[in-house]
């Protein structure tokens, strides 16, 4: 039995996350796996009510869980940052998930911006590190308000962070058996200290540990260039937390846009978190018009986390028969509603 806890959170993060329920529900019937949710109520309207983030209890709570499935955090009646910290990145850093894991995957039948690239060209993973750099609220305000006000954001790391992200993204490459590539992408002309850090790491881990994978480095203004251009170059893409961020929304456009792009928060050792990126999308709660692809595609990423390859693929495959049919993945062009689509999806899982 998989205990999967649900945060349906903000704006149409409850209707996507509920398609994904029933898209995961249907797959794991027909494959005989035993799975159970219990739904929390985190998110803007809860702070709105209680003026509470989260709970005292709630990471602990969370604990005893296989997984956690999230909608999407983000509320327009609330200052930026509040929810973002006070749920987001506390759950990253409070369950230690220290990689997000983001397929850069085009599926058949859904376009691209790329001039003449199909999906046998956009096909490849980004691991960013998710506990470290300019996310770790290191720095603060001076003189705050006055003509002389100073603020400072310091990006921090240290080996042992970096160590076990670049394991992870090695052993993945090793994994995938496509090219057998991993790509550091840094900023070491300029950023001269922390990118430093990363490729001394990189190029010992990869001598001494794997001799078997190939090694690149991209700095990350040269990385979105060849993400455009020749995206087909990658296969793994390993980076620290600011600059993954940044390139993954660029990754998501060239594989259809944020209604297709899922990602996964992940603690191999302890309890991961999967979710749409494509946030909260607040204009269209409640028409049934927004995409819940990306949602679903999370759900299929935690069943394979789980270690479910078979309902993982059943998912999969549901996804590109459906995908092939929608107009758009754009909200309200899909040709379909946001219950619709997972419908389908889930008939052909059952």
């Amino acid at each position: 039995m998989y205990k999967i806890a649900v945060i349906g959170g903000d704006g149409t993060g409850p209707e996507v996350a509920a398609e994904g329920v029933k898209v995961l529900k249907a797959a794991c019937a027909k494959r005989e796996v035993k799975i159970e949710f219990t739904n929390f109520d985190f998110g803007g309207e809860r702070y709105l009510r209680t003026g509470e983030v989260l709970p005292s209890t709630a990471v602990e709570d969370l604990k005893k869980f296989d997984a956690i499935y999230l909608g999407a955090i983000g509320h327009p009646d609330v200052a930026p940052g509040i929810l973002e910290k006070g749920i987001l990145l506390k759950l990253r850093f409070d369950l230690d998930q220290y990689i997000n894991l983001r397929p850069v995957k085009l599926y058949p039948g859904v376009e691209t911006p790329l001039a003449n690239k199909g999906p046998e060209h956009i096909d490849y993973i980004v691991v960013r590190e998710n506990t470290g750099d300019l996310y770790t609220g290191a720095g603060g305000f001076s003189m705050k308000g006055t003509p002389n006000e100073v603020a400072i954001q310091t990006s921090v790391y240290n080996r042992f962070q970096v160590d076990r992200c670049l394991r992870y993204a090695f052993n993945l490459a090793r994994k995938r058996n496509k090219n057998k590539t991993l790509a550091l992408c840094g900023k070491t002309n300029v950023l001269t200290f922390v990118y430093d850090l990363w490729e001394r790491a990189f190029h010992e881990m990869g001598e001494k540990e794997f001799p078997d994978i190939k090694r690149d480095y991209y700095h990350v203004d040269a990385t979105c260039m060849w993400m455009v251009k020749n995206p087909e170059w990658f296969d793994v893409i390993v980076t620290g937390n600011m600059f993954g961020d940044i390139i993954t929304d660029l990754g998501a456009m060239t594989q259809g846009g944020m209604g297709v792009a899922a990602g996964g928060n992940i603690n191999p050792e302890g309890v991961s978190m999967f979710e749409p990126i494509g946030g909260s999308a607040p204009k269209y709660t409640g028409l049934n018009k927004i995409n819940p692809i990306a949602a679903i595609g999370a759900g299929m990423m935690m069943m394979e986390e789980l270690g479910e390859k078979q309902v993982a693929v059943d998912i999969e495959k549901a996804m590109i028969d459906v995908m092939q049919k929608m107009k758009s993945m754009s909200a309200g062009q899909m040709g379909m509603t946001t219950t619709e689509v997972g419908d389908n999806i889930a008939k052909l899982c059952s």
